[in-house]
């Protein structure tokens, strides 16, 4: 088996990333823009009344699984949602047998494993989507649940890695067969290059918060990427001892947006692929702790500043998923405790809505910083004595798919600002993007479990990786965060209703 995670995190001599040896053809970076970006103008006929992708399923968080599934469009609505995602399948399937062949793959192997690893990975988003392990408190009540584990759906990626981590460790024959689809690079990278149209229809859909508080966010993108970042590099370096290699994309998905991030500052640096992927799992875990207690503490001593607490779940949370989730959590609470405790009644949605401007706005950047640590990496950290860096070298570095992800990102901008009756469209279209956003993430965890040796990552040093999250999250970032929001969105109030 292959094993990704041979050297020490310790300091070491820098080595080029493991991975599978280059053939002739185009690069997998090149290809994840390309597959993102024709599923993005895909989507985008929907502008002009062309439903091209309306048939792909949709999972819903459930209670019977019978009615989890769905095409995405109304428009299907009579298609039977397994058919729904055979299609699903059928799609992603041909458009990565092309890839394959552009990559100088063996077609045939490809197609046998990539139905494996979607069937697998598909189950465990499936699983991941259950109201007891998903619903968030927000959502019982509608879900007709008493209790839930509050993971939403994004538990799903960890499933999904717990599985392949079997696979890999426990079932070798298997993994040998998938080898020639274990390609989490591609998975990942198409997934943000997808990201980017989600990102910019997010903006649109807040436009007029987004523009009240442009400010803010900008300094909320100056704390995550000026004050987090080097606190939390400097403490993998200098007290447990990580090598750039990790303490990198550490930063990155700590400090700014977990997994986007931490697989962007892993290409940049040109680290191997295990490395921002066990940052990111660790990112998704920790999310769900963080969105488990911080709205509550929010609730208990910020009812009187919900844009205050939204501002914070922003910051504090390393995921979308649960950051949004965190949001909502928190709206719902701090409404009720300002009720209850004031007879104040908030107009609803803001404190939810400050918490996606504020994550949006750091999303943005994270291109940008992807240049930067690309630029510094071959500049500074990596330059040989006597060598002049030319330009080339850092468009060499550069990772091609933030290309995509800037660009679908600018396009959606662009239509809903040029064209705003367009924004209810542009929003579906997205919508039906975005699934399968989820699906190339899914697949990208459970392909890294696959090609990780259990003890080996235990030797490779997942303890310390923890521990500096702890440290840095709990004994840091969280109450850094909290003193941003509160300088930056104090006295700022939602609308009251009255009556």
């Amino acid at each position: 088996m292959v094993t990704l995670v041979e050297p020490s995190v310790s300091e070491r001599t820098p080595s080029p990333p493991v991975t599978r040896p280059p053939q002739p053809g185009i690069s997998e970076d090149w290809l994840a823009v390309c597959i993102g970006l024709l599923v993005f103008v895909l989507s985008l006929a929907l502008l002009f009344g062309a439903d091209i992708l309306g048939w792909a399923v949709t999972t819903a968080v459930w209670i019977s699984p019978a009615k989890a599934l769905a095409p995405a469009s109304k428009a299907y609505a009579r298609l039977p949602a397994l058919l729904s995602l055979l299609g699903t399948y059928l799609f992603l399937l041909l458009l990565l047998l092309f890839g394959a062949k552009a990559l100088r793959a063996d077609v045939k192997r490809f197609a046998k494993g990539f139905t494996a690893i979607f069937a697998v990975s598909y189950a465990c988003w499936f699983l991941g989507s259950w109201a007891y392990i998903a619903a968030t408190p927000d959502k019982r009540q509608a879900l007709g649940i008493g209790w839930s584990l509050n993971l939403t759906n994004e538990s799903g990626f960890i499933i999904a890695l717990l599985a392949g981590l079997l696979v890999g460790n426990f079932l070798p024959g298997v993994s040998r067969s998938l080898k020639e689809a274990i390609r989490p690079e591609l998975y990942i990278k198409t997934a943000i290059v997808i990201l980017g149209g989600y990102l910019g229809i997010t903006v649109l859909d807040q436009r007029r918060l987004a523009s009240a508080m442009l400010f803010q966010g900008l300094c909320a993108i100056v704390c995550a990427y000026l004050i987090f970042w080097p606190v939390v590099y400097y403490v993998a370096r200098r007290y447990f001892g990580f090598s750039r290699e990790w303490a990198a994309p550490l930063a990155s998905g700590i400090s700014i947006c977990g997994v986007s991030a931490a697989i962007a500052t892993g290409s940049a640096i040109k680290a191997r692929p295990v490395v921002p992927i066990m940052v990111s799992s660790l990112v998704v875990i920790f999310a769900v702790v963080e969105l488990l207690f911080l709205p509550f503490v929010a609730q208990h001593y910020l009812y009187t500043q919900p844009m205050v607490a939204g501002a914070w779940m922003g910051l504090a949370v390393k995921t979308d998923g649960a950051a949004v989730a965190s949001g909502a959590i928190a709206d719902s609470l701090i409404r009720a405790k300002a009720l209850a405790a004031s007879g104040i009644r908030f107009q609803p949605g803001w404190t939810l809505a400050v918490s996606a401007t504020v994550k949006v706005f750091i999303d943005i950047f994270i291109g940008v910083w992807a240049f930067v640590l690309a630029w510094v990496w071959s500049a500074k950290i990596e330059r040989r004595e006597g060598e002049r860096v030319q330009a080339r070298q850092i468009w060499q570095r550069f990772p091609k798919f933030i290309l995509g992800y800037v660009a679908t990102f600018l396009v959606v901008l662009a239509l809903g600002a040029l064209v705003p009756g367009l924004v209810p469209k542009i929003k579906a279209s997205m919508g039906q993007a975005n699934i399968f956003r989820a699906i190339f993430f899914v697949m990208t965890f459970f392909a890294i479990g696959v090609l990780s040796n259990f003890r080996k990552l235990w030797e490779e040093g997942i303890a310390k990786l923890a521990a500096v999250y702890v440290l840095c999250l709990f004994g840091y970032i969280i109450w850094v965060g909290l003193l941003i929001s509160w300088l930056f969105f104090h006295g700022m109030l939602p609308p009251i209703v009255k009556g």
